[in-house]
């Protein structure tokens, strides 16, 4: 016991990521594998801006992302990109749009960008996919620590998109490949689809455990986090977050702070039993990277 006191303690004389998850209650770690909606209180572990409440405060401690890819999905009107993804017409434009947003958004006080979209351009999602999957790729690099790709493991072939109803998909090789070519540009954090690929289980894939195996395959070591829980039905968001976090997800997205609290509620348990340690400990190296407070 003493010796367990004694690793702890030496650990928080480090100030190192581990220590600082030491030092957390059940509730705090709960806290801090949910991202919600704006406006929230200090706690969770991230928080996320919309266009109608870019002037709210935001609490400190937490992340802060948005969704600016450029084009019709823009938090921020007036700052990069101008232009949508499919506007891009070789990959050095596309990296420096990708580099112009991120200096934009760190200006903005944002953190992270829920970008790019490297789902291929025969899917749902219309100018909102790029050209080329390189172009994909080189907007991620220029985004740097900022990115966050987009929708893993690919809605090219998917009918519509995941907003508006279950959605099923085909897992293709080429699907893949603009992840994993982000993967080894240093991609920090990949946002995983809620359509269901029968190849990895009967579960939205944000929910499957095989979704998170496949990504970890691929060489991620990053933060996984789930698209908004919220249109697989707000009353069962407390479930839905539960059955991620078990799958593999180290953050779940609500745009919902009334639903992020009772996904905490939810997520208190799996807390207790030691389950999200190793979670919140990336979720905390990550936004250290990241410069947040």
């Amino acid at each position: 016991m003493f010796a367990a006191v004694a690793s702890a303690l030496a650990l928080l004389l480090a100030g190192s990521a581990e220590a600082e998850v030491a030092a957390m209650t059940p509730r705090e770690k709960a806290q801090a594998v949910v991202v919600a909606g704006m406006p929230a209180p200090a706690g969770f572990g991230g928080v996320l801006v919309r266009r109608w409440n870019t002037e709210l405060p935001r609490p400190r401690g937490s992340l802060v992302f948005a969704d600016q890819e450029g084009g019709l999905v823009k938090t921020f009107a007036g700052i990069a990109p101008s232009g949508a993804a499919s506007s891009y017409r070789s990959a050095a434009e596309a990296f420096a749009a990708g580099r112009e947003t991120a200096t934009a958004l760190r200006r903005a006080g944002v953190h992270a960008d829920f970008a790019p979209v490297l789902d291929l351009p025969d899917g749902p999602l219309g100018s909102r996919h790029f050209a080329r999957p390189e172009y994909g790729v080189a907007f991620t690099r220029g985004l740097g620590k900022a990115a966050c790709a987009k929708h893993f493991p690919g809605l090219g072939s998917t009918p519509k998109s995941t907003d508006e109803a279950r959605v099923y998909g085909v897992l293709r090789a080429q699907d893949l490949a603009p992840f994993r070519a982000a993967i080894r540009a240093g991609v920090p954090c990949v946002m995983i689809s809620h359509a269901i690929y029968p190849r990895l289980g009967l579960r939205r894939a944000s929910l499957e455990p095989a979704t998170y195996r496949l990504l970890r395959s691929l060489g991620f070591r990053g933060v996984a986090i789930t698209d908004s829980l919220g249109v697989l039905g707000s009353p069962y968001a407390p479930y839905w977050a539960r059955l991620a976090i078990q799958a593999g997800a180290d953050l779940v997205l609500t745009t919902s702070a009334r639903d992020a609290a009772r996904m905490v509620d939810a997520l208190v348990p799996l807390a207790q039993a030691g389950a999200l340690d190793a979670k919140v400990v990336r979720v905390v190296k990550y936004r250290r990277s990241l410069g947040a407070p």
